[in-house]
């Protein structure tokens, strides 16, 4: 994979290139196919999967191209992050609008052990951090559903 290639894929389609909020938007980009693929099931893992590996694949090439270290313009850990946050869950208006600041927070907040993934530099820092706050979602949203009916 060549470095624009892997750029292109790691902006989340150069979504990552906007001055403002770009995790934000790569969220609400990522949710919108979340939304799109939902009702079948193997899609939406396939879909899933392909942000982690591909997120993996370039996350780590990036960031040595850009200098910095986890640099914001590095969006596809948002994509995969929201995917997981979503499995398994009605993607009803309540649940999406939740979901959405509750990934938003939790991404940004690092609670453990994402904060430990974080600081492990490189893809995997990049990437499961994210993967954890989409985890962290998950969980709450299941809770939130299930026990006091949002969906």
């Amino acid at each position: 994979m060549n470095d624009r290639l892997a750029r292109f894929c790691a902006t989340f389609f150069h979504i990552g290139d906007c001055p403002v909020a770009p995790g934000s938007l790569a969220s609400a980009a990522a949710l919108v196919v979340a939304f799109l693929v939902h009702r079948w099931l193997p899609l939406y893992c396939a879909v899933g999967v392909l942000f982690t590996v591909v997120g993996f694949m370039t996350a780590g090439r990036v960031e040595a191209l850009s200098g910095k270290k986890d640099p914001g313009c590095i969006v596809i850990d948002e994509a995969a992050g929201i995917m997981i946050s979503f499995l398994f869950l009605p993607m009803t208006w309540p649940v999406m609008v939740t979901g959405f600041f509750l990934f938003r927070a939790f991404d940004m907040f690092k609670t453990f052990p994402a904060d430990k993934f974080e600081a492990m530099g490189g893809a995997k820092g990049i990437m499961l951090d994210d993967i954890m706050a989409g985890i962290y979602t998950n969980i709450v949203l299941q809770i939130a559903v299930k026990i006091i009916g949002i969906a």
